[in-house]
């Protein structure tokens, strides 16, 4: 498995929905979670985008310095950015970062939104769009690139600086409507599902799969989550309980108002899942839709205790999922709580991972000194 996790550049707090317990978008907090999330053994971060976050791409080179290994997965934005200004940005960071440039390709979703930015197209038109920017973006970081669609024209486009890796550093995409599988299946490398019960996800594997083979392609899959674990049940139920005890009615209600002019066949998955509707979130063994209540996107969590939650983990792999984009709130904290409960349970080569024998060396963890003077034993359960 490949565990990530997110940097909250959209803001972070205890609780959903309100004020209390928030914290602020800066430097030095997010220089802490990507630390957290570097050090404890995560694969990379995801940084969202939109208007209501912090730039990904300022912030994630922001963070280079701060981290050795960790790598960032930074939206490219088709009909906003310029396909070969875009390769140029990424070529740039991939050599910057020393290899460390993940891709994420978003369409966008909130016609709203997109429009406060200059774009008009119809859902559809998007995509067609976005099918060809990628055409010229993978094509210019090989080779001088001129190219004439109906929606894009360049002509001797170049990338002098290639990227370290090689063609280009890897795409990830998420889309559910037919437009965007056949965008995916043309494309990228690893595509992306929000956190839809076990049989939806399934099916969509399915559908990728096949349009991806019919043309002569083969994708790799990942899953973007929430995560509440903790070292009960009972507890981690409260816990998701707790995250959303400051939610009204009418908090919820504005929140599913502006969700519903959104034409993003993924967002509408997701509020399905529970209509906006508190009294039946878990809509499937351990998988909770109360983050989707007022948070756009990803709007699933797995909720449980350790063993629960990697089996529930391990049931995606087996459907084909290989990447877990994860995150909790507060997203510091959350950070280690899951490297600290789920990794030793998972098949993820994390740099805390517990030996199989449940041996560790002398300067790996081991709680704070007995009176100064033992080091504690090693609890049994």
């Amino acid at each position: 498995m490949n565990i990530f996790w997110f940097i909250p550049t959209h803001g972070d707090s205890r609780y959903l929905g309100t004020s209390i317990g928030a914290r602020a978008v800066d430097f030095p907090y997010m220089s802490q979670v990507a630390k957290a999330a570097d050090s404890l053994g995560f694969g990379g971060v995801l940084l969202p985008t939109g208007k209501s976050c912090e730039d990904a791409w300022v912030t994630a080179a922001s963070l280079i310095p701060v981290t050795e290994r960790l790598k960032f997965l930074v939206a490219i934005r088709p009909g906003l950015m310029s396909p070969t200004l875009s390769a140029r940005m990424a070529s740039t960071f991939d050599r910057l970062s020393g290899g460390r440039l993940l891709i994420n390709v978003v369409t966008g979703g909130d016609p709203a939104e997109l429009k406060g930015d200059g774009v008009f197209l119809s859902h559809d038109d998007r995509y067609a769009l976005t099918d060809e920017f990628l055409t010229i973006w993978k094509s210019v970081l090989r080779r001088e690139t001129t190219f004439s669609g109906e929606y894009l024209k360049v002509e001797n486009g170049q990338v002098l600086y290639p990227p370290i890796q090689s063609p280009h550093p890897p795409l990830y995409f998420g889309g559910s409507s037919e437009a965007a599988l056949d965008v995916a299946a043309d494309h990228v490398d690893v595509y992306l599902t929000w956190g839809e019960p076990p049989e939806q996800v399934a099916d969509k594997i399915a559908r990728v799969k096949r349009i991806a083979e019919e043309k002569g392609r083969k994708l790799r899959f990942g899953i973007r989550l929430h995560v509440i674990v903790r070292r009960t049940e009972a507890e981690a139920w409260e816990a998701a309980e707790d995250l959303i005890r400051y939610l009204d009615e009418d908090t919820v209600r504005a929140a599913q108002s502006i969700f519903a002019r959104f034409d993003s066949e993924g967002q509408k998955r997701m509020t399905q899942l529970h209509l906006g509707d508190r009294s039946s979130l878990e809509v499937s063994p351990n998988l909770w839709a109360g983050i989707g209540l007022v948070r756009g996107g990803a709007g699933t969590a797995l909720v449980g205790d350790p063993q629960t939650v990697a089996d529930r983990m391990k049931a995606y792999a087996e459907l084909g999922i290989e990447t877990f984009i994860l995150s909790g709130y507060p997203h510091l904290e959350e950070a280690y709580r899951v490297a600290e409960l789920l990794f030793p349970l998972l098949p993820v080569d994390a740099l805390h991972k517990a030996p199989a024998d449940g041996r560790r060396a002398f300067v790996s963890p081991f709680g704070e000194m007995i009176a100064n003077d033992r080091i504690p034993a090693r609890a049994n359960g």
